[in-house]
């Protein structure tokens, strides 16, 4: 079950049907303040528990910044003193909730924004809006990046098609942290997966480049493509497809067996210390 929470009433089903959702087993969930996100949370698990116990739910809550609270609902726009009840109302939330969304198998994932903090000479000059709640019960945190932009025509006929994302993984408890990985974001069709795919198996050379043709040695098979043709050619060879694919997890995932292969040099980083005061705000 997929349900999507809305803070900032700026989704397009179009878009999100070009980049394969399936909108109409999607439920949509319009809401204003942070206390509603947390009490619908809290009454979907609830509900579906009461049909499905096994069933598999996934809640986007988009996003954190975007959403307001009851008290400055009420308000006017005057400024309001320090502004700290979003974040008090959300470290009370997920005390309450995190216990539950992981006995009832919930993968809740939030959105939020990049703030810069001011006068931040070492360290991360980075953090998100809300307060720390968040950071400290999240799984996994991955940050993304604008890399650049994806264009195609010249002169008057350029065309801004998509662009390129950095992401990286800032914390991990299900794995290896502070890995990053880079793809393209094709604004008509969404990730483009398989061009990620033909630079990691050429990085690897799992597969052959020359020029603009590739090679992939498979069953005492050549089988030579060029990039917009590598679609094609795993839909006509599923058993391909999974094989590429186990061949990527095997050179890239990093698991707990070892640090590093033996023909591999391992650099260790000396981090610039922070002061005090830095240190305090990022525990």
């Amino acid at each position: 079950m997929a349900i999507y929470i809305d803070t900032e009433t700026s989704v397009s089903p179009q878009f999100l049907t070009a980049i394969g959702v399936d909108v109409r087993n999607m439920i949509y969930d319009h809401v204003e303040t942070v206390e509603e996100i947390f009490e619908h949370i809290e009454s979907i698990i609830l509900k579906t528990r009461e049909t499905e116990k096994g069933r598999l739910v996934t809640i986007l809550v988009d996003s954190i910044a975007a959403a307001s609270t009851k008290v400055e609902m009420e308000a006017d726009y005057d400024k309001d003193g320090w502004a700290t009840t979003k974040a008090i109302v959300i470290s009370k939330a997920m005390r309450k909730i995190t216990q539950t969304i992981g006995k009832q198998r919930v993968a809740l994932v939030f959105t939020n924004q990049l703030r810069q903090k001011l006068g931040v000479g070492f360290g991360d000059p980075w953090t998100t809006s809300g307060g720390k709640a968040l950071p400290f019960h999240a799984s996994v945190r991955i940050r993304l990046k604008n890399m650049g932009r994806i264009k195609v025509g010249t002169g008057t006929k350029e065309r801004i098609i998509g662009m390129k994302i950095g992401a990286q993984v800032i914390k991990n408890r299900m794995g290896p942290p502070l890995r990053k990985a880079e793809f393209q974001l094709d604004f008509a069709s969404g990730i483009d997966y398989l061009g990620s795919w033909i630079r990691i198996l050429a990085a690897y050379k799992i597969i052959k480049q020359a020029g603009a043709w590739y090679t992939i040695e498979y069953e005492d098979k050549s089988i030579k493509f060029q990039a917009k043709k590598f679609e094609e050619v795993l839909e006509k060879n599923p058993k391909l497809k999974e094989y590429l694919y186990q061949q990527i997890c095997e050179n890239v995932i990093l698991k707990y067996r070892n640090v590093a292969n033996d023909d591999e040099e391992i650099v260790v980083e000396t981090v610039p210390e922070e002061p005090d005061d830095e240190v305090l705000e990022e525990e």
